[in-house]
């Protein structure tokens, strides 16, 4: 770069943080006028400036941002290592499917084995259990915490189950000390989904961090967003290798773009049935994708990551705010509740409406929402009901009650950190208009 570039560049990058003052203020509050959204985007200039960085190196493909991204996050979930791909989703179907990889021996899953999972949750969970020609074996959740229910894992267990696939359900851990003794006593891979639970602890250790394998979302409605994005973590190299080439068009290589010859001996392998010496950067050793995310994603997740601990902060206190204020109420309505030994980083506030109450959810949420109150169902309610699910093999182990329950009756508001004090007592109030009808 020359001294007149440079120059330039900072010029541009100077204008780029008065463009963000001057374009977004922040609005004021206007009780029953201003949305109130269950999520979104919280960031400052600082993302602006990074984008706009990386967009003037015009590296478009993974470089830099996306190397510091990778360290400074593993470094933060205290795992050895962190892959970015394009979305949480992508990141469950590159979990999963590294374990379908002939290098893990006798360990591969294959077409027909079983894994643990639920039903109440995203389909992006679940879907590529049967993607990989396997089969889901649904268990019930438990209300309050909305997470799979353990005393139903040891029935579950078959001699076909290899794994277990569950999220940590809108930031509240699941049980993992339980679901953990099953794992080591039955020789199980564990896959956690902690794309809502960023920042959410488990014994005073981060989630994330347990499994053989994780999955993170980067969409902008979770803790930290680059926009889309996702991430794996482990802390095997050899099931890093695996999802970086299941990532990467199902490559052998791994070279990074723009190099070559990282082992010292590209054209001297020999694998499959390919001659000796066929150019190590085109033999491909698994079926794969191409699911790699930009550096301009990555430039927005570095400035993001600095402002995780205030993010998780800010949702566990809205979450209290709403808890404390919506406790009078539940004689109605089942409020939710962390598990046991977990410090949840909140991704909503989830509610269920009791059978027995006078009024429906169907009533409770269309009287939030003509206030500018937005709400949401959990996700896919009983996936088992879902068209998309209608003629996939799967078995379920006891009752799948609970999860008909949340499909029928539970829904969530917002505790995001762009909700304000002003907010959050707005939300409040119409709850007490509401439920000043029934008390």
């Amino acid at each position: 770069m020359t001294e007149k570039s440079n120059e330039l560049k900072q010029r541009i990058l100077a204008l780029v943080e008065e463009y963000y003052q001057e374009a977004f203020a922040t609005d004021e509050f206007t009780p029953g006028e201003t949305a109130v959204p269950v999520s979104g985007r919280v960031f400052d200039a600082a993302e602006m400036v990074n984008l706009v960085d990386s967009s003037l190196e015009f590296w478009l493909t993974t470089g830099r941002y996306a190397e510091q991204f990778e360290r400074e996050f593993s470094q933060m979930m205290g795992v050895r290592h962190a892959m970015l791909c394009n979305s949480g989703s992508s990141a469950n179907l590159l979990s999963l499917s590294a374990l379908t990889s002939p290098r893990l021996g006798e360990k591969a899953l294959q077409p027909g084995d079983e894994v643990i999972t639920v039903a109440a949750g995203f389909p992006t969970t679940v879907n590529p259990i049967v993607q990989n020609r396997l089969t889901p074996v649904f268990l019930d959740v438990e209300l309050g915490t909305y997470n799979i229910d353990v005393s139903y894992l040891e029935e579950a267990i078959s001699s076909k189950t290899k794994a277990i696939m569950i999220a940590h359900t809108l930031g509240n851990p699941f049980d993992l000390d339980a679901v953990l003794a099953v794992a080591q006593k039955h020789d199980l891979w564990l896959v956690e989904d902690n794309c809502d639970a960023v920042g959410s602890l488990y014994n005073g250790r981060l989630t994330g961090s347990f499994g053989h394998l994780a999955s993170v979302s980067f969409y902008p409605a979770h803790h930290i967003t680059m926009g889309e994005g996702g991430c794996v973590l482990t802390n095997h190299a050899r099931l890093k290798k695996i999802v970086e080439s299941f990532r990467d068009w199902g490559r052998d290589c791994w070279c990074a773009p723009g190099a070559a010859d990282t082992c010292g001996k590209r054209f001297d392998w020999q694998l499959g049935d390919l001659p000796q010496g066929y150019d190590h950067k085109y033999i491909y050793s698994h079926i794969g994708y191409n699911l790699k995310m930009t550096d301009m994603q990555a430039a927005v997740g570095v400035a993001q990551l600095q402002k995780l601990p205030q993010f998780t902060e800010s949702r566990k206190r809205n979450w209290q705010i709403l808890h404390e204020g919506l406790r009078p109420y539940e004689e109605h309505l089942i409020l939710p509740e962390a598990t046991p030994g977990s410090d949840p980083s909140w991704f909503g506030f989830l509610i269920t409406v009791r059978p027995s109450a006078p009024f429906s959810r169907r009533e409770l949420i269309q009287y939030l929402e003509d206030r500018h109150i937005a709400t949401r169902l959990l996700f896919g309610g009983n996936l088992t009901r879902q068209p998309a699910w209608q003629s996939v093999p799967y078995r379920t182990v006891g009752s799948l009650t609970n999860t008909d329950i949340v499909m029928n009756q539970t829904f969530w508001i917002g505790v995001y950190p762009k909700l304000t004090p002003e907010m959050l007592d707005y939300v409040l109030a119409v709850f007490a208009e509401f439920m000043g009808r029934y008390i």
